[in-house]
């Protein structure tokens, strides 16, 4: 609504004052300046899901954009929890326009996650709001855990996007192995970058490796010596929390640049 005003009020002072085609090129380009200066603020929304609404937040990249990445937390987390405020932080640095959101449960103040057809259905409306406001040309969906798992799910049914980034993915309950999260991986096509922790409870490396065997899709791990499922490490592994997210945001650059 600002932007058609701004258009709207420009267009009659220059076709009123100075009535030229000149002047109708320096309109236009004015707006289209407005309109990009405006999709560079961070920004609050909220999204219809349904009967139900969400709230979201897009935070521009520090440096020159090439990708927005809409971004799902994890089961126990939410949009800007710490894990999420701290991936924000690296990854809109290494160039990603970054979308969070709350799933619906989260969003009502719950702690028990929805079903995954009403999960997936939050995500789907989150990325088509997304596409809208920013009309952008390379679009990833992904997330922290769950959120990682709901965004591969999609894949696997052929949502539409560019690429799929998943950071902690929860291969298997914690002391679970044999309950794999593994079927629908080989049906995904598009291009993939998974980061877990060497120490994730959640994601045994041997069985990880043994699933990628069977998929076909460009599929790169990066495993974060002596992390966990939140990305942290031991103090006796001489890093940090902070250098750990560095190297995350770090390898998701890498991958981003890539064609």
């Amino acid at each position: 609504m600002v932007i058609s005003a701004f258009s709207y009020a420009l267009r009659h002072f220059e076709v009123t004052v100075y009535g030229t085609q000149r002047n109708l090129c320096v309109q236009r380009y004015i707006i289209r300046r407005f309109t990009m200066t405006s999709a560079r603020e961070t920004r609050e929304w909220r999204i219809a899901v349904g009967a139900e609404e969400t709230s979201a937040l897009y935070q521009p990249a520090t440096t020159r954009s090439r990708t927005v990445f809409v971004c799902a937390h994890g089961a126990g987390g939410h949009k800007a929890d710490r894990g999420m405020e701290r991936l924000a932080t690296e990854l809109s640095g290494q160039g990603f326009d970054l979308v969070r959101f709350n799933f619906l449960y989260r969003e009502n103040g719950s702690r028990r996650p929805d079903p995954m057809p009403r999960l997936k259905q939050c995500f789907e409306a989150v990325v088509g709001h997304a596409r809208i406001e920013l009309g952008a040309e390379r679009l990833i969906i992904g997330g922290r855990s769950m959120g990682g798992r709901v965004a591969s799910m999609m894949a696997a049914e052929g949502f539409a996007c560019d690429g799929l980034l998943l950071l902690a993915y929860p291969l298997h309950p914690p002391g679970k192995p044999d309950q794999l999260r593994v079927a629908h991986l080989p049906r995904i096509q598009m291009p993939v970058l998974c980061i877990n922790g060497t120490r994730d409870a959640f994601c045994t490396r041997e069985l990880m490796e043994r699933a990628l065997q069977s998929v076909v899709a460009r599929w790169t791990m990066h495993w974060l010596e002596g992390a966990d499922h939140s990305f942290r490490v031991l103090k006796s592994s001489g890093r940090s929390d902070a250098q750990v997210y560095a190297e995350v945001g770090e390898a998701c650059g890498r991958w981003g640049s890539l064609d």
